[in-house]
């Protein structure tokens, strides 16, 4: 878009400032608006400006407009937020839609001065550039002035900061910080000026020039293969050098790298092992397992054979009790029957703590009618053409129904929320008695109870290494999903949230999670899981053209068309391929076990 004097080289909408500091915007607190980036009279300015006054770009003031420009406060609907899974037992609370603008009376004086909110800043006066953290919520970018004002924050409500990003790279240089990955320190494009930054970053010990040409060749490929916590920084000065050669690095350091800041761009995976996968144990294997007085021996040995075989269905009721902790590895036959009259005696005590509350009682108690109703309605529609839970009264769902509302008496903080009796189906089916099933169900919720909090800290958290597994396993496809506004992963929540319980039969669930249960071959396989779907569909995704509805579109389809041994193959070959990589980042070797994790420091102001 080109006018007199001026050309507009970026544009996106649904650009949103939030006026307050609570939690939860209410409408007249949400200002939507369009950023835009403007060549202007041999400058470049970043321009935001509210809707009713963006619409007609011949009319953009290149300075702070004043409160007296616009008659009315209308804005665009927000549109709601679309994580990738089904609504209808989505865990709510961060994720939850935010409430929709309504139009405004006609002829109605405008509640704030929009206009007021509108400002313009050329490039050149940009210090630096904050992103917000990677998440299921909106992203915003913070913009500071070499003033050391702070610009209003950007949240943008449809997506693009990463597009709007890559323009400004244009006419920038952007470098992470190494205190903060998150920060951005901006400079223009200036050998001198960046020779500079080079030596105030004290990213190299020896002259720059050379780094300096090379970052200038690309700058783009250079600053910005990631966005997230994992910053893929300088790319072409690290690359490695040929014999011989003098290196523009100084020698690796022997301790751990910089606090907030990793490198992993440079990470060459060696070639994919071959793997095969064994049997399953059968119920013989696991007599030769069984020593005096029925204690089991050679654990280990016995849990790399469920990892890389599984469990033959017959010795499923057996064994899922051992791998979800209910009965102890180390346990005698007598100690396991002493085990199972305490806990059996201790189930039907924390039953009986709802069943005896009368409905008179359970009016005046809105938490716990809440769960019963709650429970009820998923119970309903949970497996039902499973023939262990078919029909309108099965004795199935009775027993599924009593176990999550003895599970709320168990654990009052969580309680139930939706999703859950996803998790107790595969198991109650498993073990078909109420008693073992419930412990069983509380043993698999101590992995996954995170999940389920209101707060989705752990999903979020589960999502950012996700997303740095597949950094350094196929970083091209994370460029790829970035382009199209989808590396945020937001498809793979239902994956993660119930283990993947949706997206394979359900004979091959029970295959997964039993492999899952082991702990091997370190913690988080099941994120390597979901690198493997992904690895799976790479060249469908990225060579098909699909935009972001497009990939989500594709990701939801592949639903009961997956080999749960193909995948856990490819899972396996990801780890091993990882594990053997000497110049393995420390973060993803925490995510693996391979390393501990690293000591917390205090965040940047």
């Amino acid at each position: 878009m080109e006018g007199a004097g001026y050309r507009v080289v970026f544009e996106k909408g649904g650009v949103y400032l939030h006026t307050s500091a609570k939690k939860y915007q209410d409408r007249d607190s949400l200002i939507a608006g369009v950023i835009r980036v403007v060549e202007k009279d041999n400058d470049v300015l970043l321009h935001w400006a509210p809707v009713e006054e963006a619409g007609d770009s011949t009319q953009i003031l290149f300075s702070k407009k004043d409160s007296s420009g616009g008659d009315s406060c209308a804005s665009e609907e927000e549109p709601t937020f679309d994580p990738g899974y089904e609504p209808d037992w989505a865990v709510i609370s961060t994720v939850r839609p935010q409430p929709h603008h309504s139009e405004p009376t006609r002829g109605a004086e405008p509640s704030c001065p929009q206009g007021s909110w509108a400002f313009s800043v050329s490039l050149g006066e940009l210090k630096s550039i904050r992103r917000s953290k990677p998440g299921l919520s909106w992203a915003y970018l913070v913009l500071v002035t070499q003033a050391g004002g702070s610009l209003p924050a950007l949240h943008f409500h449809r997506g693009g900061t990463r597009a709007l990003l890559r323009v400004l790279s244009r006419y920038l240089l952007l470098a992470s910080s190494p205190q903060d990955s998150r920060l951005y320190l901006v400079f223009p494009h200036d050998s001198s000026a960046l020779s500079n930054s080079f030596h105030h970053l004290q990213l190299f010990d020896q002259d720059s020039s050379n780094v300096v040409s090379r970052f200038l060749q690309d700058p783009y490929s250079t600053t910005f293969s990631s966005f997230s916590r994992v910053t893929n920084f300088f790319r072409g000065a690290l690359q490695p050098q040929p014999e011989g050669a003098a290196s523009d690095l100084p020698p690796p350091p022997d301790d751990e790298p910089e606090p907030g800041f990793e490198v992993i761009s440079c990470v060459e995976l060696g070639p994919r092992p071959t793997v095969e996968r064994g049997p399953p144990v059968t119920e013989e294997e696991w007599a030769c397992h069984v020593g005096p007085e029925g204690r089991l021996q050679q654990v280990p040995e016995l849990k790399n054979r469920i990892f890389s075989g599984g469990l033959s269905p017959s010795l499923r009721r057996e064994a899922w009790k051992f791998l979800l902790g209910y009965l102890s590895w180390e346990g005698t036959a007598e100690e396991h029957k002493a085990h199972i009259r305490k806990k059996t005696d201790e189930y039907f005590r924390m039953k009986l703590q709802w069943k005896s509350v009368s409905p008179e009682q359970e009016r005046r108690n809105s938490l716990l009618h809440g769960y019963r109703s709650l429970i009820e309605r998923d119970v309903s529609r949970t497996d039902r053409t499973n023939k262990f839970y078919e029909g309108p009264e099965n004795p199935g769902l009775g027993l599924l129904n009593d176990i999550l509302l003895t599970y709320c008496m168990y654990h009052f903080d969580l309680g139930y929320v939706q999703g859950m009796s996803d998790l107790l189906s595969p198991i109650l089916y498993v073990i078909q008695n109420e008693v073992d099933a419930f412990w069983c169900f509380c043993g698999f919720m101590e992995l996954v109870q995170g999940n389920f909090e209101e707060s989705q800290e752990t999903m979020k958290r589960q999502l950012g290494r996700l997303l740095l597994l597949l950094r350094v396993l196929d970083p091209l496809l994370c460029d790829f999903l970035d382009s199209q506004d989808s590396g945020s992963l937001c498809f793979c929540f239902r994956w993660l949230l119930i283990w993947f319980k949706r997206e394979f039969p359900f004979p091959d669930v029970l295959r997964l999670w039993e492999v899952l249960w082991t702990g091997l071959p370190g913690p988080n396989l099941h994120l390597l899981v979901a690198c493997a779907i992904l690895d799976m569909e790479r060249d469908t995704l990225m060579l098909s053209g699909f935009g972001s509805n497009e990939i989500l579109k594709h990701i939801n389809e592949l639903t009961m068309k997956l080999s749960v041994e193909d995948v856990l193959t490819r899972a396996e070959v990801l780890h091993r391929q990882l594990t053997a990589c000497p110049e393995l980042p420390h973060n993803v070797q925490e995510i693996l076990g391979l390393a501990p994790p690293a000591e917390p420091h205090s965040p940047s102001p």
